[in-house]
């Protein structure tokens, strides 16, 4: 069954998204949302990467919010330094050491990392050992590397357990 459906939630998602924009409930639209939902999954299937089983939803749950009020924060920042003199930017590319190996972890990183103004994820290594991270204004490389670390990485350990 798997093999068939193998992303039964997504396809029920993708159905109803396509019901939704066609506005329209007619046979025709259902069967194609149908297909539509039934071919996506099947062709992504293999590129989609295994989800490790969250360990701590209360970690989970704090860093959600932590990830929201540094986006927050970021964005003020972000906005005062853009605002301000442009000899104030000090950008820079730092090189953040991983402890995660789990793939879907470090895609989690990296994204958590690029929803952050003022900072993108630009490159992971070939070991997937180091995350090169641009940022638009660093005064301090270690104290970055040291946040990135700390607030992403540590929980992100914790709740996946890895």
């Amino acid at each position: 069954m798997r093999r068939f459906l193998p992303m039964p939630v997504l396809s029920f998602a993708l159905w109803v998204l396509w019901l939704l924009m066609a506005n329209s409930y007619s046979p025709g639209q259902m069967v194609l949302g149908a297909v539509f939902a039934w071919l996506v999954p099947l062709v992504v299937a293999p590129f989609w990467l295994d989800i490790p089983r969250v360990h701590n939803m209360t970690a989970l749950l704090r860093f959600i919010l932590v990830v929201h009020v540094d986006i927050l924060t970021a964005n003020l920042s972000v906005a005062r330094l853009i605002l301000g003199s442009p000899k104030k930017l000090r950008p820079a590319f730092v090189e953040v050491p991983l402890d995660v190996e789990d793939e879907f972890v470090i895609t989690l990183l990296a994204s958590v990392v690029s929803l952050t103004p003022g900072t993108v994820s630009a490159d992971i290594s070939a070991d997937r050992k180091v995350l090169l991270v641009h940022t638009l204004s660093v005064d301090d490389i270690d104290a970055l590397v040291g946040t990135i670390k700390q607030r992403y990485e540590a929980p992100l350990k914790e709740i996946f357990a890895c």
